[in-house]
């Protein structure tokens, strides 16, 4: 069996502990023992790693992603690129993040209906490295709402599959479970980047929704859902969504009624592509003056104050901020731990948990996954300096010299540029 030892590491385990130094063993894909510096630890033959200081954390989980968006300026360009060609762009963004410190990644929508599953399944075989993905449905939505470009006079399409009517949405659902998917992708809500439905409109019906919760119940499935509006993500705890996406836009019911079911739900609130879209998307005709008049200033003014409150009230906040646009790009992903600092007043204890540990439980994995534990996965960064005093070095592909998926390197450390004053 293949065995690691790092020592002379300091060990942020994000159980919420304070970092301590000590050592971890790692055997086959599985972390056997992690202790104290003062204690010893018998490794036999493993392969001694030398941390020199550095900080050992668990790898980074992306709880919004869309690997097979591909940095585009307008949505409608996902629909311009050949089946072929966007498998090999998927995979390549897959790389992209595991080599960022991504080991895991729980799709928010894939751009074409199998791209995510083939995907997950040429990683899970070894055919491409990426992380360990669960795979989403492209985003169902309605006639108008976010993911419908079609025209009247021209075929167009994108990463929406347009549904009309609860059948349509439980055929749909019942063809991606077929397929493999993981998880069912509903926009309940518009988005105002679609003038037709702003963020605040609710476009899908009740019994639209239930088709499709329907189905995922049927078959062991779970739904995320698009949901900026207060009534959209009321409508989601009705017909049991368990990931909502955004919920920027809560009134005082809807807040009540994602704390009432916090055991159960997952919030994502993808402030990384508002703050972007506010700040940096210039270059692609998105100047802050049309930001602001779309309603972006507003509504990530309303959003950083809902999950401030949600944080009060214990509910789940995890990262993921719909990377993959042209001034969002895939890979720069840990750029929602910043914000969770600099916007939301989380610490950065809370913030790398909600990476990491909270990252587990929403793969469904959270007893193997997301902390360093004996038993659990041995997905593991080595990172020069401390997170925990500046975050923002998560950011930095050239600070973190070691990356570890299922106790295999991704990265294998370079002893010449491992070590806490390397920075």
């Amino acid at each position: 069996m293949n065995a690691t030892l790092f020592r002379n590491v300091r060990v942020l385990d994000c159980t919420g502990n304070p970092a301590f130094a000590g050592s971890v063993l790692v055997e086959g894909d599985r972390i056997a023992a992690v202790v104290p510096a003062a204690a010893s630890l018998a490794f036999g033959n493993a392969r001694v790693v030398d941390g020199q200081g550095a900080t050992l954390m668990p790898g980074l989980i992306e709880a919004h992603s869309h690997l097979s968006f591909t940095d585009f300026a307008q949505s409608v360009e996902l629909g311009f690129i050949p089946p072929e060609e966007h498998t090999l762009r998927t995979a390549q963004n897959a790389r992209r993040m595991l080599d960022a410190g991504f080991t895991s990644c729980f799709s928010a929508a894939s751009a074409k209906p199998r791209l995510d599953i083939v995907l997950r399944n040429a990683i899970d075989n070894g055919d491409f490295p990426g992380p360990r993905t669960l795979a989403a449905s492209p985003e169902m939505t309605v006639t108008s709402g976010l993911g419908d470009v079609r025209l009247y006079h021209m075929y167009r399409e994108n990463f929406g599959v347009v549904c009309n009517g609860a059948e349509e949405f439980r055929r749909f659902s019942r063809e991606m479970v077929r397929e493999g998917a993981d998880t069912l992708k509903i926009n309940v809500s518009g988005d105002d980047g679609v003038p037709a439905s702003r963020a605040d409109t609710t476009v899908m019906t009740e019994t639209e929704v239930a088709a499709v919760c329907d189905v995922a119940r049927a078959h062991g499935k779970r739904v995320a859902a698009h949901a900026r509006s207060a009534e959209s993500v009321k409508m989601c705890l009705r017909h049991g969504v368990e990931v909502i996406y955004h919920a920027t836009l809560l009134d005082e019911e809807a807040t009540d009624r994602l704390e009432a079911q916090k055991d159960r739900i997952f919030v994502a609130p993808v402030l990384g592509h508002l703050y972007t879209t506010l700040n940096e998307a210039g270059p692609w005709g998105i100047t802050r003056e049309v930001a602001e008049k779309r309603g972006t200033g507003r509504e990530l003014e309303r959003g950083i104050e809902s999950m401030k409150d949600l944080k009060r009230r214990g509910v789940r906040i995890l990262i993921g901020g719909d990377y993959g646009f042209a001034w969002n790009p895939v890979g720069t992903d840990a750029r929602d731990i910043a914000h969770f600092v600099n916007l939301l007043g989380f610490t950065p204890m809370d913030a790398i948990i909600a990476a990491t540990k909270l990252g587990g439980e929403i793969m469904g994995m959270g007893n193997r996954l997301g902390q360093i534990k004996a038993g659990f996965l041995a997905d593991l960064l080595l990172v020069n300096g401390d997170p925990l005093e500046d975050v923002a070095i998560l950011q930095d592909k050239s600070r973190i010299p070691g990356i570890m998926k299922n106790g295999v390197f991704w990265r294998a450390p370079d002893p010449a540029l491992v070590g806490s004053a390397r920075h």
